[in-house]
């Protein structure tokens, strides 16, 4: 929680209670009793009790994860926690009012006495519990929805960049030329290319209507991408694959994979006069599918603001997998770039597409 909102919080908490002294105060008044020393007392040991054992309530709450649940899941839950959390704090009123002697029980059972503050106690601790459950179910909701929204408009927002950085004139043209000069030397492998730039053509064109894609299906885009691309600069492109079969399945963002090998090729590959290799690894870390593209190169600062960027590919994998998906641009030796891309695999399995 925010600074401002543990402030609020103590503040509805001192003030919701506090209003429960002030209504019992004004009850004794319109009904011309006199409070008496006792009566403050007790009352005092009501409120702070019950800021006591509610604010114990709510660190369990936050730490199971209880508000995030649906209601269905979350009511069984939330009975349990309110019928300790009375007992708790009848257990300690009683016992505190029994060592000031602020109440007689001569003839009353103790477990009496325990069931009757404790069902007084829920008539203040039930609609504590209602009202904070479902100003977070609200909060979460709305924050869900601005999330939704968010990532609507990043996709719109990059579904042209994702067809100009992925269907560029210069690839086209370039995979083209190449395809011409196949088509006398080998016409096989030229029909192949075709094949392979109408698979990229067509997987570039459904990217956004998707939110995810299978890993597999991304990296069998990648290698007709790069297949192409081994036409152009031959023996200067090197390919290597490190793939765990177990991650194929994995949902990753469409054309993601495919614009980071692109960014290798163009600014790495592409500028070394020898040429030099990229290398794909697709492996599972821990709690996170981890996706790594290492290329011969340098980093400048061009890398970041093509395509997608640094700061866009990162806020689209956050928004989709949550804040522990993770990528990052950085050079790891002398002439290697490595972009990687962490998703976490719990959270990664609920991923659908955003249209059928």
């Amino acid at each position: 929680m925010t600074k401002n909102g543990s402030k609020y919080y103590w503040w509805c908490q001192i003030g919701g209670w506090g209003s429960l002294a002030l209504v019992l105060v004004l009850n004794s008044s319109i009904s011309e009793q006199t409070i008496t020393d006792k009566q403050i007392y007790i009352m005092v040991i009501t409120v702070l009790t019950g800021i006591l054992v509610t604010h114990i309530f709510r660190e369990v709450i936050k730490r199971s994860g209880w508000a995030f649940l649906t209601v269905e899941k979350a009511l069984p839950k939330f009975l349990i926690g309110m019928l300790l959390t009375c007992i708790a704090s009848a257990l300690i009123r009683i016992t505190l009012a029994d060592r000031l002697g602020l109440v007689s029980h001569k003839n009353t059972e103790f477990m009496a006495r325990l069931l009757t503050v404790a069902a007084d106690t829920g008539l203040m601790i039930i609609p504590w519990t209602l009202i904070y459950y479902f100003y977070h179910y609200v909060l979460i909701s709305s924050r869900q929805q601005v999330d939704t929204l968010k990532l609507e408009a990043l996709v719109k927002e990059l579904e042209l960049k994702t067809i100009k950085a992925h269907i560029n004139p210069h690839f086209i043209f370039n995979a083209l030329n190449s395809i011409r000069a196949l088509i006398d030397e080998n016409p096989p492998r030229a029909r192949t290319a075709i094949t392979e730039l109408s698979n990229i053509l067509r997987s570039s064109m459904q990217a956004e209507k998707l939110e995810t894609v299978t890993f597999e299906k991304e990296l069998n885009i990648v290698k007709d991408y790069l297949a192409l691309e081994h036409i152009r600069f031959e023996d200067r492109l090197q390919v290597e694959y490190e793939i765990d079969e177990d991650t194929l399945d994995q949902p990753i963002p469409p054309m993601m994979l495919q614009t980071l090998v692109e960014n290798a090729i163009k600014h790495g590959i592409s500028r070394q006069v020898g040429g030099g290799k990229v290398r794909i690894v697709s492996d599972f870390r821990e709690d996170y599918h981890e996706l790594v593209i290492l290329n011969t190169g340098v980093l400048n600062g061009s890398r970041d603001s093509d395509g997608f960027g640094l700061a866009s590919t990162k806020n689209r994998l956050q928004l989709l997998f949550g804040q522990k998906a993770n990528f990052d641009i950085r050079e790891t030796g002398e002439n290697t770039v490595q972009a990687r891309v962490l998703i976490p695999v719990h959270t990664a399995a609920a991923k659908i597409s955003l249209k059928p």
